[in-house]
């Protein structure tokens, strides 16, 4: 059974920093592409970042320079450190796992990040 497990939301000040983590299990984690998105209500979600299995990164126009993915095969972990929050970034935040050549994603259950002006 694949589980995610998101934390580190919260509400923070424009300017301000967080970090969302993201716990993932059942799966062999270091096979697979690692994402997180963002949705805000009435909107599609939308891509933030991803981190392949080798570690290539992308990331979305409207957060390059400010945010950074990371995964930590060891311990099963993929996390989002956010700089320079912007109140545009408030949303539920979601990390999600697949395989390269798979477009079924396994979700979390999100966090809600919460930036005031």
């Amino acid at each position: 059974q694949v589980q995610l497990v998101e934390s580190g939301g919260g509400l923070v000040q424009a300017g301000g920093s967080l970090k969302l983590s993201c716990a993932v299990s059942g799966i062999i984690f270091r096979a697979y592409v690692a994402v997180w998105y963002r949705q805000v209500p009435g909107k599609q979600r939308e891509l933030v970042a991803s981190i392949t299995a080798s570690s290539g990164t992308d990331y979305a126009e409207s957060v390059k320079g400010r945010f950074t993915i990371s995964r930590d095969n060891a311990k099963n972990t993929v996390s989002l450190q956010m700089n320079s929050l912007k109140p545009e970034d408030t949303a539920v935040y979601y990390c999600g796992v697949r395989r390269s050549f798979d477009t079924t994603v396994y979700w979390g259950q999100g966090t809600q990040v919460t930036v005031s002006s």
